[in-house]
């Protein structure tokens, strides 16, 4: 098979064809470090690369047997989590050449499932604001979006099939959007974090990276070992609700009408489409998350705070120095916020199994200082509930939209199969 079939299959289709002999794990692996060659130069997806180490255990992945569901299947890791064999620097010159000693738990778990990793991605600086050099695949004078920003726009110019992110905000949700990929933010723990630089232990969580949702429901549950993740066919007839938030009109044109093809196509393939209002409940949550975000950062990261000028960026450090200057009762009636608008979420689902929103404002933004608006992920992490993007479309500067569906916190297999049915409406349609 040519390298360009190769990088185009899905990763289920790769680990099948693997496991049957038709190709090698090197022969994978070698095609994704050609594209990563041949791209990378207008991409910059890519914190740290050793082909030689990846093609090693590729090797090794041929001469062995499998060991798991990802064996020889290459994956990227997010680089704020740790990784023995290759630095893991935080997107920070603070931590240039770091070498962990151990791997992350996700990067573990994902080598017992035989996963070949390729090297590590580019992530904004501590997962926050300061972006790296990573550029939107689609456009390069476009973000990719953060934080995973190598991330998405790896999978999304076909370097590899899957990749980590976290979310803290809108970090997998969005950045997929904006690549036009699948990003799957899962209920709040259900990937283990050891391992994984902490901006804020009360929203932080591991999320995935797909082209398609049974790959990302496949990859999760390769890690988790949660077979019940794996849809095996979109969810028959689904109610959804069609949530119109507060924030709702800083979604712009395009991306509302991506919405309607979105819930048009899902009604069409039987879904139950019904519009909700504003949910009083959730009223000031954005701001709340952002309170305990910013309090947990700069606390988490005391000692990176303290850095010498220029080895942290001056973003970085004035939005840590805001943090911690919130007051501990300003973080603790955020927190208590919180708690009760989770008491509230049954009630705002009510008889909806999902609800359809933005993944984002719009297209990605246009310069590679800013990595995009958060506005409608926010609330959605500080209620730790699964979320996933799903690509629909392109807006007026031909750049990818995404939208989001969310769900209960634990009905993750739930959301993934409404997600394939949006996904599979929207190619039938």
């Amino acid at each position: 098979m040519q390298d360009d079939a190769l990088i185009r299959l899905s990763a289920r289709a790769a680990a099948a064809g693997i496991a049957r002999g038709a190709f090698t794990a090197e022969a994978l692996a070698t095609a994704c470090l050609a594209r990563v060659a041949a791209r990378e130069g207008a991409v910059g997806a890519f914190a740290h690369l050793d082909p030689a180490l990846a093609l090693a255990a590729a090797t090794a992945c041929d001469r062995a047997a499998p060991r798991g569901m990802l064996h020889g299947i290459p994956v990227g890791v997010k680089d704020i989590m740790n990784t023995a064999d290759l630095p893991t620097e935080y997107g920070s010159r603070l931590y240039a050449g770091h070498r962990p000693a151990s791997d992350a738990a996700c990067v573990a778990l994902a080598r017992a499932e035989g996963a070949v990793i390729l090297g590590k991605t580019v992530t904004t600086e501590f997962a926050g604001r300061s972006p790296g050099a990573t550029r939107n695949p689609v456009n390069p004078a476009h973000t990719p979006g953060g934080s995973s920003s190598g991330s998405a726009a790896a999978v999304a110019d076909f370097m590899l099939p899957l990749a980590f992110g976290s979310q803290t905000a809108g970090s997998v949700v969005r950045p997929a959007a904006f690549c036009g990929v699948v990003g799957y933010k899962p209920s709040f723990n259900l990937i283990a974090i050891g391992g994984t630089q902490m901006q804020s232990p009360s929203l932080d969580t591991i999320g995935v990276f797909a082209r398609d949702v049974a790959d990302a429901a496949w990859f999760v549950a390769a890690l988790t070992g949660r077979t019940p993740l794996l849809p095996a066919h979109p969810a028959a007839a689904p109610r959804i609700g069609r949530y119109r938030a507060a924030t709702a009109d800083q979604a712009d044109a395009a991306t509302r009408a991506a919405l309607d093809r979105v819930a048009a196509a899902m009604e069409a393939a039987g879904a139950t489409v019904v519009a909700r209002e504003p949910f009083p409940a959730f009223d000031g949550l954005d701001t709340a998350q952002g309170i305990i975000m910013q309090y947990e950062g700069a606390r988490n990261l005391a000692w990176e705070r303290t850095a010498p000028a220029g080895l942290i960026t001056e973003e970085t450090r004035a939005i840590l120095d805001a943090g911690a200057a919130i007051a501990s009762e300003t973080y603790d009636a955020a927190r208590q916020q919180a708690r009760a608008a989770r008491a509230q979420v049954d009630s705002f689902f009510g008889d909806c199994d999902a609800m359809l929103v933005p993944a984002a404002p719009g297209e990605a933004p246009r310069g590679l200082d800013w990595t995009g608006d958060a506005v409608f992920n926010r609330v959605w992490t500080l209620l730790h509930l699964p979320c996933i993007t799903v690509p629909a479309g392109r807006g007026p500067a031909g750049l990818p939209l995404g939208a989001q569906l969310i769900a209960r916190e634990g009905n993750d297999a739930r959301l993934l199969a409404i997600a394939l049915l949006a996904e599979t409406a929207l190619a039938a349609g």
